[in-house]
């Protein structure tokens, strides 16, 4: 029997956090399919790795960074004059409480 890694009462509690609803069939079928995902990590573990680098980027870049730059922002009376709602010299956005 294969070691089950995530239980129905994992998939249940996924579930509840992504705030979806799902069916006791769902359920079952997320369970396996998690399972069998874990599975295939398990095996990639098994691959020796002795003496490999790690990978941080697949392609040889340095640097990809601009250079910073100082130039003159944009002025106030610009940024603000599609704004749907402002006030004073700002944008006016809803409450979130």
């Amino acid at each position: 029997m294969k070691k089950r890694y995530v239980t129905e009462k994992d998939v249940e509690r996924i579930a509840w956090l992504a705030h979806i609803e799902l069916t006791e069939d769902e359920k079952e079928m997320f369970t396996e399919q998690f399972n069998r995902i874990l599975e295939f990590f398990r095996k990639i573990d098994e691959v020796d790795t002795e003496g490999i680098p790690p990978t941080y980027h697949v392609l040889d870049l340095v640097n990809i960074f601009r250079k910073d730059e100082v130039k003159d922002s944009l002025p106030r009376e610009e940024a603000l004059k599609n704004a749907p709602k402002k006030e004073d010299a700002f944008f006016k956005s809803p409450r979130i409480v």
